[in-house]
């Protein structure tokens, strides 16, 4: 009886510990659980959120012109014209790319934190449009005019090409200005107009009957001027001011932007050099197929690239370190959380969503953007996590992080992709997203960043 009843107080006694530890991790997940849905939905209520959602249903929007003027401009001019009218804008957008020195990112970074240097940003970014723009465009036109079997195209859609460098520059440094005001309304219905402008324009010169390459390249151009006018007179309204020049904060300037700018750099290699390797290894066949996946892929991230758009101002303007860390943290679980379904969607529906667009012969995409998924969930994360090492001043070490992942990714890929095929290479780039990722990561955690003193602005007086 005395056993029994012992027994029976230390089946009680455990029951009851056990039931209090069952409890005790009820409260603990439920806690948890409030924490988690209290976040979101205090995220999906505000105005980051907003902005978010309208940027990204903007350049949706801006996509979906972008395809129906090249569409248009195709039909129109017949592949031959269609062709020379490429060359001459990716002449123009590489020339943009060569001299925009990150300036675009330095622009955004500076006025966050300090909005009287507007004045000075714009006098900048004018006098570097100008200056660099124009050089790159001089020189490049007088070797072509020493050398004219180097020329990609003919004169005058040459001139054309090249006159696209400093406008496209200023309209990329206006831009941005914008973001760094965080006038991000402003910023989308620019992106809106330009696209209009251009469709518009070009939809004049057809209906002219004087359907050229350079005509249609001119309207094009022309829409980007007006655009850049438009831009300086919404700058205006927000604050009245004449342009200024400082050499002390443009130096100041290009030393934090040529670290955007490697970043960019390093990122634009990662993103694209397994596409010509797969068109080295593997052949053009191969290598439309993985175009496909590719694309597929950039579409998606497009949500994550709009929430890094919206994101870095607001970090760049906060002068808590802790409070900005705890901001990314929460965007990148947002950003977590929302790329999950869409995953989700995208892997159920890959096939048939190629099937319907591209055709049958494509379906041999769907493998290796299957294999892309893990990749871009965690480049999606670290796009919005890595706002707060930007937002301290793009530490080296980011570069860095950049140019071992980019390097790493073309290792892996000269053994991969002959041995894997396309599907290799996606795993390598998987590999490598998630690579960036966890560096991003372990930078942060241990500390591995310098901040640098805020609000110390060089002297940003006239020919200071």
């Amino acid at each position: 009886m005395s056993t029994d009843l012992n027994n029976s107080t230390l089946i009680r006694e455990y029951t009851e510990a056990l039931t209090g530890q069952e409890v005790a991790k009820a409260v603990t997940s439920a806690s948890l659980r409030n924490v988690l849905q209290r976040e979101v939905r205090q995220l999906a209520g505000s105005d980051f959120v907003r902005k978010v959602a309208e940027t990204y249903a903007t350049q949706v929007v801006v996509i979906g012109l972008g395809l129906i003027t090249s569409i248009t401009v195709a039909r129109t001019l017949g592949p031959q014209g269609r062709g020379l009218y490429a060359v001459a804008m990716a002449m123009g957008v590489s020339g943009v790319q060569l001299g925009n020195l990150g300036l675009h990112a330095s622009n955004t970074y500076y006025l966050a934190q300090k909005r009287s240097l507007l004045p000075t940003l714009v006098g900048n970014s004018l006098a570097v449009s100008c200056g660099l723009g124009g050089l790159i465009a001089a020189i490049s036109w007088l070797v072509f005019q020493t050398a004219p079997r180097l020329a990609p195209v003919p004169a005058p859609l040459l001139g054309l090409g090249l006159a696209w460098i400093p406008v496209g520059l200023a309209f990329l440094l206006m831009e941005n200005l914008l973001i760094g005001l965080q006038e991000v309304r402003s910023f989308n219905k620019v992106e809106l107009l330009n696209r209009v402008l251009s469709l518009s324009l070009i939809g004049v010169v057809i209906l002219s009957g004087r359907t050229t390459p350079d005509l249609v390249f001119a309207a094009a151009l022309l829409s980007v001027s007006l655009s850049l006018g438009w831009t300086y007179s919404l700058l205006k309204r927000f604050a009245r001011f004449r342009p200024q020049l400082s050499f002390s904060l443009l130096g100041a300037h290009v030393r934090l932007g040529i670290k955007a700018y490697f970043i960019c750099l390093f990122g634009f290699l990662l993103f694209r050099i397994d596409l010509l390797m797969v068109k080295y290894f593997l052949g053009a066949e191969q290598a439309g197929y993985y175009s496909i996946a590719s694309t597929m892929a950039d579409y998606i991230l497009m949500l994550p690239g709009v929430i890094g758009l919206i994101l870095f101002p607001r970090l760049s303007a906060v002068a808590d370190r802790g409070e900005k860390l705890r901001r990314a943290k929460k965007v990148a679980l947002g950003t977590a959380l929302a790329l999950i379904p869409i995953l989700s969607l995208a892997a159920i529906t890959a096939r048939p969503i190629v099937w319907i667009l591209f055709g049958k012969a494509f379906l041999p995409a769907v493998s290796p953007f299957l294999w892309l998924i893990p990749g871009i969930f965690t480049m999606g994360m670290e796009i919005a996590l890595v706002q707060f090492l930007n937002s301290v001043g793009y530490p080296p070490v980011v570069v860095w992080v950049w140019f071992c992942s980019t390097s790493l990714n073309i290792g892996l890929n000269l053994w991969a992709i002959p041995r894997f095929g396309i599907s290799g290479a996606s795993v390598v780039s998987s590999i490598s997203y998630s690579l960036v990722l966890f560096a991003v990561v372990f930078i942060i955690y241990t500390g591995n960043y310098v901040e640098p003193s805020r609000h110390q602005f060089p002297d940003q007086q006239h020919g200071s």
